[in-house]
């Protein structure tokens, strides 16, 4: 049994959590308790079936059961009944043996209480004994002493009179012993409790006496406050003290605020020429003998912020001893802690202490708020002029953690102030400071990014003006880096395309250096950052618009400035840096710009509250630029080559001129310069779109100027019958021929920019054979030029037609300017042209 017992037990102890909580569950409701422990009232089940109920009926149960089910659910029936009942003994057992110790435990508590009881009832019944005894002896003691009760309260009242009247007796002693030691607090304490008395018994001459004693030792005890609080050397709390005494002896209040006040100014003052003395000039210059050194290893890498202005970034501030950190730091722990201490003290002392008590009648906070009130505006503005003093000498663009941490510091400081003195300026004009420091900053950024990217111009224009920069980019000296230093010829461009993307990468490279400088300023651990009134406003206006809009709309302004320099020759500008200038303008309008302020919106979560710039209106301003320098560079290409074409052409005698045998070297040139822009363009632009070319196109032999063409478009010029007539020819073929026009815009692709330049050319050509005369010898020379100019210019055009109608107006102009005009047979022209 007691084996079986303990395999219960242990079954008990092994089971899950949930069957004992059902075994318990069964517990309580065998008790009829709920979870709380107390009896349910529930109403009881009638139901004779019930075989839970307490009107259960086995003959009804059974008889139902044998009504109403069949053998084998009998069977069910009786198999299930059986398991529950084993299982009830089973829980039964399991229970009692659980609560087994317990039980016994119970047994003797119960029989511990018994015996406890008994003898706590021995010992209440001498309480009570004792009770009675003392309640009979306190009653006996009341009944002795009634009789003398009243007399007893008379002489209480009698002593207490006795030792008032001996206080007030040894009140000027008191005061006077106080007063040589010093103790000046309990002297007033001592004379505020017998002033009322004295007062009201001053006709009676002893009283009258002890009065004009304890005034004369109170007027001396005043005298020698005024003077600790005139001398000045007693610290904070002793001057609280004389302060608080003063106003107890009814020292006027705006005479107290204002000694009070100028005793704290000398020493705010004392701090603030600290401060001052940190942002003189150096009084002698060994400090900065080091500077050379400083510069050399203040240098970093390409794309650091220190490169945008290696002039300033390196060089130490030559007006400040310490840095800006350090000058803040003893700003806020000298002056803006002794500041808030005074504010402290002064509130304490005149207007939250001259709310309660006497001098409440005496409305001495509103005159002392206004007192305190100009006077902390009147010192922290000369702080806040020597803190914008110290900022504005931060005029590198090296690392900003110093600056974000001092304007951090000083702001956090400024809030204690905000906290102590409600409603006062002083916190809004350093939040000013702050916001002023941080857009000052984003303006040298922008300076120092718009002086990178002229250097690095400057640069380009080095890299373009060395001898082995070829136009194809076979290579280039190392001329300059784009990163402020020399570089390497190993390292240099060796093309232009790679100068290009030398060029926008060290600007893009900038541009991220700067802004991850400028994040600084809205750091998660910085308190200004996200205040509303200061990131909103930097972030959208400050860094995007200020700082990123400002210098897209630089670089395009600057790059458009280039095209106002145009001279006969297009200026001092190369034309090859036009060129690159407009693909990276246009390079900007199709993906820069984007990327720039997709990148500055995601750093800086801008948040578009205020009217900020478009990124549409930046892309159409660089996609102007880029239009407009390509037109230039057209321009300024065309007018090269034609200053060629007008020399050869002016410098000739057309009349007197030998027979040709050659293709003049003016020509040659005129199609190698051609080539080589061609080669140029290609570099940075695609090809673009041509006109179908006629099947005859490619052949060097062919000409428009054909002998059958000739004969029949100047045949009549060659009799004198018909000059009329070729006129008449010429203008009817002019009107149905397509207008050309000469300067318009190009589109962004190397057909189109080399269309241009000839079109220039070949028109300059052109005016310049109308005011000319030509003999015979003259206008075959034409013809040979023309005719060799039109074998390899119809390659670069996008309609070979616009070459043939121009070079055809050559020949036709010169023709008609011809004193005697006879043709050379087209096959000599070939022959020429294939030789030369």
């Amino acid at each position: 049994m007691d084996a079986e017992a303990d395999g219960l037990v242990e079954v008990s102890e092994d089971g899950d959590p949930s069957r004992r909580r059902r075994v318990h569950g069964m517990l309580k409701l065998y008790y009829g308790l709920n979870e709380e422990g107390k009896a349910e009232e529930e109403q009881e089940s009638l139901d004779p079936c019930d075989i839970n109920g307490p009107h259960f009926d086995p003959e009804h149960y059974l008889n139902k059961l044998r009504r109403e089910c069949s053998l084998a659910e009998l069977m069910d029936q009786e198999t299930c009944m059986v398991k529950q009942i084993r299982s009830l003994d089973s829980d039964m057992q399991t229970l009692v043996y659980e609560n087994y110790n317990k039980f016994i435990s119970a047994t003797d508590t119960i029989r511990k209480m018994k015996n406890d009881f008994k003898k706590m009832e021995d010992e209440m019944d001498c309480l009570s004994a004792n009770m009675a005894a003392i309640t009979e002896f306190s009653a006996c003691i009341s009944g002795t002493l009634q009789d003398q009760h009243a007399q007893i309260t008379k002489l209480s009242g009698v002593h207490t009179l006795l030792r008032k009247l001996q206080f007030l007796f040894e009140l000027p002693a008191r005061l006077n012993k106080c007063l040589e030691l010093q103790a000046y607090a309990q002297a007033v304490n001592s004379h505020r409790r017998a002033r009322c008395v004295l007062r009201q018994y001053s006709h009676l001459p002893s009283f009258k006496g002890i009065q004009d004693d304890c005034h004369a030792i109170m007027d001396k005890l005043a005298q020698e406050l005024r003077q600790k609080f005139r001398d000045g050397g007693s610290s904070a709390k002793d001057l609280a003290q004389c302060v608080e005494l003063l106003l107890q002896l009814d020292e006027p209040a705006e005479e107290l605020c204002d000694k009070f006040l100028s005793h704290a100014r000398s020493r705010l003052e004392s701090d603030l020429q600290g401060l001052e003395a940190e942002i003189r000039p150096y009084p002698s210059a060994p400090a900065v003998k080091d500077v050379p050194a400083r510069r050399s290893t203040s240098i970093a890498g390409a794309g650091s912020p220190a490169d945008l202005s290696p002039k300033t970034s390196a060089l130490p501030s030559p007006t400040s001893n310490t840095d800006i950190l350090e000058f803040i730091d003893r700003g806020c722990n000298e002056f803006v802690s002794s500041l808030c201490l005074v504010i402290a003290s002064y509130q304490e002392l005149f207007i939250n202490h001259a709310q309660a008590g006497e001098l409440a009648s005496k409305n001495i906070p509103q005159m002392a708020n206004g007192k305190l009130h100009a006077f902390v505006d009147d010192l922290a503005a000369r702080y806040f002029s020597l803190v914008e003093r110290r900022i504005q000498e931060e005029k590198g663009v090296g690392d900003n953690s110093l600056l974000v941490r001092a304007l951090d510091r000083f702001h956090r400081r400024l809030q204690a102030v905000a906290k102590l003195l409600p409603g006062s300026p002083v916190p809004n004009k350093g939040i000013e400071i702050v916001i002023r420091a941080a857009t000052e900053r984003v303006k040298q950024y922008l300076a120092a990014l718009q002086s990178f990217y002229m250097d690095s111009l400057t640069d380009v224009r080095q890299a373009l003006a060395t001898p082995r920069l070829s136009v194809a980019g076979a290579s280039v000296a190392g001329g300059g880096a784009l990163h402020g230093g020399p570089a390497s010829g190993r390292d240099a461009p060796t093309s232009l395309p790679e100068l290009l993307s030398s060029l926008s990468a060290s600007i893009l490279n900038q541009i991220k250096s700067v802004l991850a400088s400028v994040h600084l300023f809205t750091a998660k651990d910085i308190t200004f950052s996200n205040k509303p009134y200061f990131k909103g406003e930097f972030c959208s206006q400050g860094v995007r618009e200020s700082l990123v809009v400002n210098f897209i709309k630089f670089v395009c302004q600057s790059s458009r400035q280039f095209c106002e320099s145009a001279g006969d020759k297009g200026g001092s500008t190369p034309p090859v840096l036009l060129l690159l200038l407009s693909r990276l303008c246009l390079d900007y309008e199709t993906s820069t710009i984007s990327y720039i302020l997709t990148l500055t919106d995601e750093q800086f979560l801008v948040q578009h509250h205020s009217p900020v710039t478009p990124v549409t209106t930046l892309c159409e301003e660089a996609r102007e630029a880029a239009q407009k320098l390509l037109n230039h560079y057209v321009k300024v290409q065309g007018l090269i080559i034609s200053q060629m074409l007008r020399k050869s052409v002016e410098t000739r005698d057309w009349v007197n001129t030998i027979e040709p045998r050659n293709v003049r070297a003016v020509m040659k040139r005129v199609v190698e310069d051609t080539t080589s822009i061609d080669v140029q363009v290609g570099l940075l632009y695609e090809e673009g779109v041509r006109k179908a070319h006629s099947s005859d196109s490619s052949k060097r032999t062919f000409s428009v100027y054909s002998s059958s063409r000739q004969q029949a478009r100047y045949a009549a010029s060659y009799t004198p019958s018909a000059p009329m007539d070729t006129n008449l020819l010429s203008n009817i073929h002019k009107l149905f021929s397509e207008r050309i026009d000469i300067f318009s815009s190009v589109e962004f692709n190397k057909v189109s920019v080399m269309t241009g330049i000839i079109k220039i050319s070949l028109k300059t050509f052109l005016e310049c054979v109308r005011l000319r005369t030509f003999g015979r010898y003259g206008l075959q020379q034409i013809q040979v030029d023309c005719h060799y100019l039109q074998m390899y210019l119809w390659r670069f055009v996008s309609d070979e037609n616009l070459v043939h109608f121009l070079l055809d107006e050559i020949v036709c102009s010169s023709a008609h300017r011809c004193l005697d005009p006879a043709p050379m047979e087209q096959s000599v022209i070939e022959v020429i042209c294939e030789r030369g």
